[in-house]
């Protein structure tokens, strides 16, 4: 039997290794790390590996550019197959025995220093922020090359490069998420509790544009989970639009939407289906229907 292999965002140390590691066993399948996004998801287009987990949306800074771009304008044929969301917990990771006097350089990825802006502002004024491609190689870089230097990143990135926890929970918002998804060349069945992603470019820029995109979900109750505009990287000026919704393509009512919506733009790009991770709000939103529910049940 082949043994499966999957890409991620490396090297080891990573919050996306960790959140490959809530769906794959790593004794039964061959982790194999890229130093950045898009390496990832071209390894998975050239059959490199079969899958590959990706950062794709942090609830702080918002959409992971790299991947989307990467999977709405560089490759064909993939498609996202789950996401998973993981809480950020970041701290600041030095050599045994630094102090944050000692410190004059941190070392993160600029998704993870921005997360952590306030913080540094108070107890690091002085101090040099020097991007990194990861939080594990910010880690690495303090571990091997930087002994006045502090680094960003979780947990796992401290054990996997033996360095101390100078400081906890650095982060200026504690209830912060990071969404993740796997990439693949199949696509995902239906679960009865799922989302669907899509690129649409308009045919010309004009007005009412997008409100006759929403309206043929709207018609149809089909709510939005996500709407983002980007360049389309051939004019300026010129857009399209990422949408999140929620539903299956093998589900008519989403299927009939795309139908109709499809001839009425210049191109229609399927990210794919796949079954919906459950964050804080999604739990709070389950939490309050659970309670209307019952409070209904109660009245009748």
């Amino acid at each position: 039997m082949t043994t499966p292999t999957f890409g991620f965002l490396g090297p080891p140390g990573t919050f996306t290794q960790e959140a490959l590691l809530q769906v794959v066993d790593p004794e039964s399948a061959e982790l194999i790390y890229y130093p950045t996004v898009e390496e990832v998801i071209l390894a998975v287009e050239g059959h490199e590996v079969a899958q590959g987990m990706v950062p794709i949306e942090n609830s702080v800074e918002g959409t992971v550019n790299a991947t989307i771009d990467a999977l709405g304008f560089e490759t064909d044929g993939l498609c996202i197959q789950r996401e998973v969301i993981l809480p950020v917990r970041l701290h600041l990771l030095g050599r045994t025995g630094t102090t944050i006097e000692e410190i004059n350089e941190v070392y993160s990825m600029p998704h993870a220093t921005a997360q952590c802006r306030r913080w540094l502002r108070t107890h690091l004024p002085k101090a040099t922020i020097i991007a990194a491609n990861s939080t594990a190689e910010a880690a690495g870089r303090v571990a091997y090359e930087k002994s006045s230097a502090a680094a960003i990143g979780p947990n796992l990135a401290a054990q996997l490069f033996a360095l101390e926890v100078i400081a906890r929970d650095v982060t200026d918002h504690p209830e912060a998420e990071t969404r993740f998804v796997v990439v693949g060349h199949e696509p995902a069945p239906r679960s009865g509790r799922d989302k669907t992603s899509l690129v649409v470019f308009i045919s010309v820029d004009r007005p009412g544009a997008l409100l006759e995109i929403l309206t043929e979900f709207a018609n149809r109750d089909i709510n939005l989970t996500k709407l983002e505009s980007r360049p389309t990287k051939r004019v300026l000026g010129e857009y399209c639009f990422f949408i999140d919704l929620e539903g299956h393509l093998d589900d008519a009512i989403v299927a009939e939407a795309i139908g109709v919506l499809d001839p009425k733009v210049a191109k229609l790009k399927l990210l794919g289906s796949y079954p919906r991770a459950v964050g804080r709000l999604d739990a709070e939103r389950l939490a309050r229907r659970a309670r209307a529910a019952k409070a209904r049940a109660g009245t009748e």
